[in-house]
């Protein structure tokens, strides 16, 4: 099995202010006009964008939400934890890995505006996966979640939530 390393050297993957490393690796040339999109996104859009992620055991992608649904693709590594927060305050554990005969799926899609991070929690392992976002990702859709606000929000998972903020 490659390293994490390895993965972050031949993919050309570099520091991700969520957290981790990725590369992005599509941005689709069609462009969606803002006049079509749904309310909220403050300019056109790409149709669709895709990258490579990566976390190392230790490591965590910090709570935050997008205004696009985002589909995650397993690849290497292992079981990738990915929390999600719907707005009614349900939260959903999915496991991204191959093996399926223990509730894992190779994807799963964070749907638009839920609050949601992610960590490999296998001591010394990693994660390599994908994320594909439609419409596609633009920082200004970005939300990093406040430790706080999210809290207060979501009481029920302060610890969870306290662990996955800066």
């Amino acid at each position: 099995m490659n390293s994490a390393k390895y993965y972050i050297e031949k993919l050309g993957l570099t520091q991700h202010v969520e957290g981790g490393a990725f590369n992005e690796t599509y941005r689709s040339e069609l462009v969606i006009p803002q006049a079509t999109l749904p309310t909220g996104f403050k300019g056109n859009r790409n149709a669709s964008t895709a990258i490579y992620f990566l976390l190392s055991f230790g490591q965590f992608s910090a709570f935050h939400k997008i205004l696009s649904d985002e589909m995650w693709h397993f690849y290497a590594g292992q079981t990738l934890t990915i929390y999600e927060i719907e707005n009614n305050g349900n939260l959903i554990t999915h496991k991204l890995g191959a093996d399926l005969e223990n509730g894992e799926t190779f994807q799963c899609v964070i749907k638009a505006g839920n609050w949601f991070g992610s960590r490999c929690e296998i001591a010394n392992g990693f994660s390599l996966v994908g994320c594909t976002v439609s419409p596609g990702f633009d920082f200004a859709d970005f939300e990093l979640a406040n430790k706080n606000e999210l809290c207060q929000a979501f009481p029920a998972f302060v610890n969870l939530i306290s662990e996955m903020t800066y």
